[in-house]
């Protein structure tokens, strides 16, 4: 099958946008085009020509988004056809490859603009890949991104997520629905998949996101290097992935601490999936249903060894920006006053509109108004499945504290 054959809108930008693309940025918004030559489709190719009239990038169109080119070339002209994108595909299949051994087989493949493919990302659970769209623009595309997936992994079904936004347009032009199988049969709701030897459940059909939070791997990682003979809070605890390391490494106890009852079973479930591990098996678990920012304030005085905070965004929109980075000197503060000496604060965020500097300033604000002697011994970024080639895909960052007194 070759690309399917879509039209060609002209498109000339202001020049603040013409010297970001130039620079690498891959979004266009739509009152940054200056002109184009007539009304472009869902999924044209839109290419971009300079103040000079020569080629400078091409992109994908999408008259339903305020981002209305998502650039996937730049620099001399480019076909953008289906040996583009089997050639681009195949080159990120080949990096997890050499990322990830026979004990992880959860992991993200596509990470949308960063790798070639804007809008749209693609996670492994097993023998089950999971692709969601962010954009319009793909949905004519699908047929060819699924032969070519299945070229690269054969033996794999393949399931379609779609963001809220787009699935009405979705079934009603397309006949593609949320949580479809497109690729494959009988793909059970729940995959279980395995990360560094932890089994874990994920809802590909219904669940967030693609199933699971697969970014935080390396600091679940970390976290078991730290845990071995300390109680744990693991805050926001979702499905109780920073616990199970904790646990596996030698804890003497963890507790999961979320608003959400189905979050907490979750975590119960994947306990359960684990007993294998003895270490684990032994480390006593507890489940604690609350608001986490209220829970740390109350006046308890029960303390613990490592703390984790890994809220969800606390930033959704740009103009959210000022009350998240309240909402995060309040929230270390108060996970700060729940440490034992010599304890252990992980603090996290995936606010993309908090700037990493923003964020570990105010982690650090609330590390030195609390009166005690700290020290920095760790700052982590995206993994490597996860690349970030522009500031606003630059959302994940977190920080390690050890606390004297």
């Amino acid at each position: 099958m070759s690309a399917p054959k879509h039209d060609i809108v002209r498109v000339r930008l202001r020049p603040a946008a013409e010297k970001a693309v130039r620079s690498g940025h891959p979004w266009v918004f739509a009152d940054s085009i200056k002109s184009q030559h007539r009304t472009g489709g869902i999924g044209d190719v839109a290419i971009i020509y300079d103040r000079n009239d020569k080629f400078l990038a091409v992109g994908l169109y999408d008259p339903e988004s305020p981002i209305r080119v998502r650039v996937v070339h730049v620099g001399k002209p480019q076909n953008i056809d289906r040996a583009f994108w089997a050639d681009t595909i195949a080159k990120a299949f080949a990096l997890r490859d050499e990322l990830f051994g026979d004990k992880t087989n959860g992991y993200r493949i596509i990470n949308g603009e960063s790798e070639g493919f804007p809008g749209l990302v693609i996670d492994r659970y097993a023998d089950v890949l999971v692709v969601k769209i962010y954009t319009s623009a793909w949905l004519p595309r699908l047929d060819m991104i699924q032969e070519l997936v299945v070229e690269q992994a054969p033996d794999t079904a393949l399931v379609l997520r779609l963001a809220r936004n787009l699935q009405s347009l979705a079934a009603r032009d397309y006949d593609r629905k949320d949580g479809m199988v497109i690729t494959g049969e009988n793909v059970a709701d729940t995959i279980v998949f395995q990360e560094n030897g932890i089994r874990f459940n994920s809802d590909v059909i219904k669940g967030q996101k693609t199933g699971f939070f697969l970014d935080q791997r390396d600091n679940r990682a970390l976290v078991g290097s730290l845990a071995s003979g300390r109680s744990v809070l693991n805050c926001f605890s979702f499905s109780g992935g920073f616990s199970l390391y904790a646990a596996r490494a030698g804890a003497s106890a963890v507790t999961d601490l979320d608003i959400s009852a189905h979050a907490l079973a979750s975590a119960k479930a994947n306990f359960e999936l684990n007993q294998h591990h003895e270490t684990l098996a032994a480390c006593p678990h507890h489940t604690v249903q609350a608001n986490a920012f209220d829970w740390l304030n109350e006046a308890d005085n029960h303390r613990f060894n490592l703390i984790v905070l890994d809220p969800p965004s606390l930033a959704k929109k740009e103009s959210d920006r000022t009350n998240a980075l309240t909402g995060y000197r309040q929230l270390n503060a108060a996970g700060i006053r729940r440490l034992s000496p010599n304890g252990i604060l992980v603090s996290a965020s995936c606010s993309g509109h908090v700037r990493s500097d923003e964020f570990h300033q105010c982690v650090l604000d609330a590390a030195r108004k609390s009166g005690r002697r700290f020290k920095e011994i760790n700052r982590t970024g995206h993994a490597p499945d996860h690349p970030a080639t522009f500031r606003e895909a630059e959302y994940l960052k977190c920080i390690y504290l050890r606390f004297e007194s």
